[in-house]
């Protein structure tokens, strides 16, 4: 399978390069972000997306303000730098990568002694964040291919595959891995309302590998499950807490129902999503904005003046999870959070 990279530096220009997701499938584009207010509006936009290519755009967005940073007093620069990283870690509140990425640079950042130090450890640091994507990624499909069976039909929501990190994604990289293995998986991706992640990314990446994939409304999945059409759901995640996976709008609704129909339901994530400070009930969940769901393209579908509600994100209970795949193995709720704590310090 050839790889997508999604997101990289580029050295020539001192810039981050990015695959335009807004607009898949019809064509593909590539966003340079020559300045850290053009990245901010990148990830604002959906241009990138997903935790794990997030927490690589947060790591290069210290990188790049460190080299667009105008201060020649260093203690200033540095103060500047700090201010400019964190104004990207707070570009979206739900996802727990996007500024676990800036402060795993920003902490690289603050053992320095010079502006030229300062640049060359945060692009130094933020490469080794996008190297370690590419592994952890790869060593989650590894991992997660064992719990797909031959012939399997799996159920996915929105969109962590290769665009949703650096390569191969988190989902996707299990049934991309299973597949490699010689297994002969199918994919029902859920369309994923109202931005279509599912139909335009997930689709896209799935049918550019040859691997088998139908497309169904939102509403149908439960449908499937009943008639004994689904064996098993893996869906990504954008940051995983004490109590609750957080994840595309959705997610909660596929969880009940799966467990409803004695379906396993697995998420698939690096340990930089898991949040070992907060409950889920301390979270931030985006809302987005209303026309993404009162339109369809230029077309209107919500009357005017009738209010919409646009979450972006939901939180699945813990206790309707089977096992979250990691780039250290397969665990299984509850979560033994020191052993976390511990592995995530040596990767």
């Amino acid at each position: 399978m050839k790889a997508i990279e999604t997101i990289r530096w580029d050295d020539d220009t001192s810039s981050i390069i990015l695959i335009d997701q807004t607009r898949l499938p019809l064509a593909y584009r590539v966003v340079r972000c020559r300045t850290v207010d053009r990245l901010i509006t990148a990830i604002r936009r959906l241009e990138v997306r997903g935790a794990p290519a997030l927490g690589v755009a947060g790591a290069y967005g210290v990188a790049l303000a460190a080299r667009t940073v105008r201060e020649k007093d260093f203690h200033r620069y540095l103060e500047k730098v700090e201010t400019t990283a964190l104004a990207v870690a707070h570009a979206r509140p739900t996802a727990m990568n996007l500024s676990w990425g800036v402060q795993r640079v920003l902490s690289r950042v603050y053992r320095s002694d010079s502006i030229a130090e300062t640049q060359l450890l945060s692009l130094k640091e933020a490469h080794r964040v996008a190297d370690e994507d590419a592994r952890s990624c790869h060593a989650i499909g590894d991992h997660g291919s064992d719990l797909i069976g031959d012939g399997s039909t799996v159920l996915t929501h929105c969109n962590a595959g290769a665009l949703a990190c650096r390569e191969w994604g988190t989902a996707l990289g299990i049934i991309r891995s299973a597949v490699e293995s010689g297994k002969e998986v199918r994919v029902i991706a859920c369309e994923t309302r109202p931005l279509l992640q599912g139909a335009r990314l997930t689709a896209w990446e799935l049918k550019r590998d040859n691997i088998a994939v139908t497309v169904i409304p939102d509403s149908a999945a439960a449908h499937l499950m009943r008639n004994g059409e689904i064996d098993c759901v893996i869906v990504g995640a954008d940051r995983i807490t004490h109590d609750a996976v957080f994840n595309k709008i959705g997610t909660y609704m596929h969880a009940v129902c799966a467990r409803a129909h004695s379906l396993p339901f697995y998420v698939a994530a690096p340990l930089s999503t898991f949040d070992p400070v907060h409950s889920g009930s301390e979270i931030m969940i985006e809302e987005r904005d209303r026309d993404e769901v009162a339109f369809y393209g230029s077309h209107a579908t919500v009357p005017e003046g009738v209010p919409v509600r646009n979450p972006a994100f939901d939180a699945t209970p813990l206790e309707l999870v089977s096992a979250i795949v990691t780039e250290s193995g397969v665990l299984q709720p509850p979560l033994d959070w020191d052993y976390i704590a511990q592995t995530r310090r040596v990767i």
